[in-house]
């Protein structure tokens, strides 16, 4: 009989990559199916071509370099579909594709592969596309084909967004495929906090930061409608909820991971009101990868049996 022997500890779990990417396309599922509703079909097909672009890429490279072909752990198919909830159903399909191909091949399998990029490769590719080609990134129509202007675009001036809270939080407003329906990201969310894929303290301190500082520093002279506007607008819940909570990209520390969450909060509001775009979230989140590995060496984990510091007790 082989034993395998390997020094301790020896913990076994259901805690598999390709199980993990399952439960995070089912929690898309309910954001992608209210823009396909809201949207229309092309949201679909916006979809469908940056998760084959994503899954095609990662296969090509592993026939090309001759290495472990990894397209079954699911991630490229999470990169893809991630990818698609940032765009506009608007947006052209060899776009869609482009921001695919730039983010499997230059952020994650260059960087090293699954695990090894620094930088979220979905938000990654969502800026490489805002760089080059920002008109179609921020341009929206509703079901009718008609250009509308998105919630965010009506709080640059400052002013309180046309749909209602309510109309928001639902999901019927313009704005980009997955990003639009604060309720079906929040139920997205309950489910891979349930599975333990995700744990709170990053969505919760990224919205917390956000309604505080959106709350005391208000545009308008409605403070808690500009809050609770600023919440459900744009991509701050599936920025807070799927994008921050990246293993790869986010703290392993449980301190780590709230100050990781405020900084995101912080930046994003920041980056709406100053930047040269209505929108913050992609930049806050990257910026925060970058110093993910100094947030991880400044919040510790206090060793079992050992003082503050290192030392044994």
């Amino acid at each position: 009989m082989n034993l395998t022997v390997a020094s301790s500890p020896h913990i076994r779990g259901d805690f598999r990559t390709n199980r993990i990417m399952r439960d995070v396309v089912l929690s898309l599922l309910p954001a992608l199916a209210v823009g396909v509703c809201v949207l229309g079909w092309r949201a679909l097909t916006v979809t469908f071509v940056s998760v084959a672009a994503a899954v095609l890429t990662e296969w090509l490279y592993a026939k090309a370099t001759k290495t472990r072909n990894t397209v079954v752990d699911g991630s490229a198919m999470v990169t893809g579909l991630l990818l698609a909830m940032t765009l506009p159903h608007t947006v052209p399909y060899w776009q869609a594709a482009l921001g695919s191909v730039f983010a499997i091949l230059v952020v994650k399998l260059l960087c090293g592969g699954l695990g090894q990029n620094i930088f979220n490769p979905a938000l990654a590719g969502r800026a490489f596309l805002m760089l080059i080609y920002p008109v179609g990134l921020t341009r929206y129509a509703g079901l009718d084909g008609v250009t509308a202007a998105t919630p965010l675009h009506h709080m640059v001036m400052p002013a309180l967004p046309e749909q209602s809270v309510l109309d928001m939080f639902l999901g019927r407003c313009p704005g980009s495929i997955g990003e639009i329906s604060a309720l079906a990201l929040l139920l997205g969310g309950a489910y891979l906090v349930y599975r333990k894929v995700i744990s709170v303290r990053i969505p919760a301190a990224y919205l917390a930061s956000v309604a505080v500082i959106t709350l005391v520093f208000s545009k308008t002279g409605h403070p808690v409608s500009w809050m609770l506007y600023s919440l459900l607008s744009g991509g701050v819940m599936l920025g807070a909820i799927f994008m921050a909570t990246d293993y790869a990209t986010s703290p392993a520390t449980p301190l780590g991971q709230i100050v990781y969450g405020i900084g995101c909060g912080v930046l994003t509001v920041i980056f709406r009101y100053f930047g040269l775009f209505p929108e913050g979230v992609t930049y806050a989140i990257l910026l925060m990868n970058a110093l993910v590995w100094v947030i991880d060496y400044y919040t510790p984990i206090r060793r079992f049996g050992t003082r503050k510091g290192g030392a044994a007790k």
